[in-house]
């Protein structure tokens, strides 16, 4: 028996990474109690996103410098969290429908001793800094000295990453990689069990160090089968842009390309969007988290969404008709909160069908999995998520609706 033929045969699922939309209601167990990402740069520095508006941005919360749309061009919700934690993995990976219900481990006093030993003996450099810290800060105050001595510079945050800094000039991009597996393997034993290795490398000078665009992540693969997964082995293209690869650790991707900033990643959408596919784009913009929420800057992470919303028109024109477009997050990083950690957030659905030209609102979905289990539908997988419902006819109902 023939396969059905998918609702929509391009999806492309674009993840402004760490763009929530405002605090859960567990989030004071996170330490988040008031964080909302969207809302205080809107209220504090104001936001300029007029195309992001006029998809329904601001229908799905009060965002003081974003107003609501009258007629919004997209189907809009907030979605929670279901999963234990506010990290990069579990974010993306409920998304894809998987529900991690422990969180990964953390290391606020740094890694144990043993662990440093055996990573220092198998890569025959020693270690520096072994602490929390921001990755711009430590290079500042340990990079001088690891350049004199070719030592490692590790380090974690408040999420689960084992994360290695080398300047390139001293340690090649190779050996820094090769280092990153070694302690991607330690890292995987008991009782460790961290969710990703970072490389972070830089260049330059004491004083004027930079990190580069080579940065490579090394994650402990999802435990489960993800709709990617299903997508692949049900014969459909299954596309990562930016860091996806590394978040999956490649399982149930066909194609993926690399990016080094926000505006190489939209301008590889765009080609992509150039291209016959039938499955799922999936994007990662990773500079809101990165660049700017981390280092807690507020001008920097409103300039950066209103470059984004800028080529809104540019991807909207890329779309065919059949196409799907969903703009979302997988977590929140408020520049305004405190410390330089992750916020436990809603994060934002704008859902943007090809030929329509009005949405509606879809609520407040219960789990990021909700996206998982549409796009499953969609593509008539026997595969379907733990967690999630599907709202795939509610945006089907609209357009039998307006055939009517």
């Amino acid at each position: 028996m023939p396969q059905p033929e998918p609702v929509f045969a391009r999806t492309t699922v674009i993840v402004l990474d760490s763009v929530g939309i405002g605090a859960l209601p567990d989030a004071e167990g996170y330490g988040d109690a008031g964080a909302n990402t969207l809302g205080h740069l809107a209220e504090r520095r104001g936001l300029a996103l007029p195309h992001l508006a006029s998809l329904g941005l601001g229908n799905i919360a009060p965002l003081a410098t974003v107003p609501p749309a009258e007629r919004p061009r997209a189907f809009f919700a907030k979605m929670a969290e279901r999963s234990v934690g506010k990290d990069t993995l579990t974010g993306h990976w409920e998304l894809m429908g998987l529900w991690v219900r422990r969180a990964f481990r953390t290391f606020p006093h740094g890694f144990p001793e043993e662990l440093i030993r055996r990573f220092a003996e198998a890569t025959g450099r020693g270690v520096l800094g072994n602490k929390v810290a921001s990755g711009t800060a430590i290079i500042e105050e340990l990079g001088e000295e690891h350049m004199r001595t070719g030592a490692w510079i590790v380090y974690t945050s408040a999420d689960s990453v084992f994360q290695i800094a080398a300047h390139e000039e001293v340690v090649p991009l190779e050996e820094l990689y090769r280092a990153c597996e070694i302690a991607r393997r330690l890292t995987l034993e008991e009782p460790y069990l961290v969710g990703r290795v970072i490389a972070r490398p830089f260049r330059g000078k004491p004083g004027s160090f930079v990190r580069t665009a080579n940065r490579r992540d090394y994650a402990v693969e999802p435990f489960a089968p993800t709709l990617l997964d299903a997508l692949r082995d049900a014969g459909f293209d299954v596309w990562a842009v930016g860091k996806i690869e590394d978040i999956f650790a490649g399982r149930g991707i066909t194609r993926s390309w690399r990016t080094g900033s926000n505006e190489e990643g939209v301008e590889t959408t765009l080609a992509r969007l150039e291209e016959d596919f039938t499955g799922l784009l999936f994007v990662n913009l990773v500079d809101f988290d990165s660049r700017y929420g981390h280092r807690r800057d507020p001008e920097g992470y409103a300039r950066a969404l209103e470059a984004f919303d800028a080529r809104v028109p540019d991807l909207l024109a890329r779309l065919r008709p059949g196409d799907l477009l969903v703009i979302t997050a997988d977590h929140g990083n408020d520049p305004y909160h405190e410390g330089t950690d992750h916020t436990r957030e809603y994060v934002p659905l704008l859902a943007v069908v090809a030929e329509q030209e009005e949405g509606r609102s879809l609520g407040v979905r219960e789990t990021f999995a909700d996206l998982a289990a549409t796009l499953a539908e969609n593509f008539h997988l026997r595969w379907r998520p733990e967690i999630g419902t599907s709202f795939l006819r509610e945006l089907v109902r609209q357009s039998d609706e307006k055939e009517r």
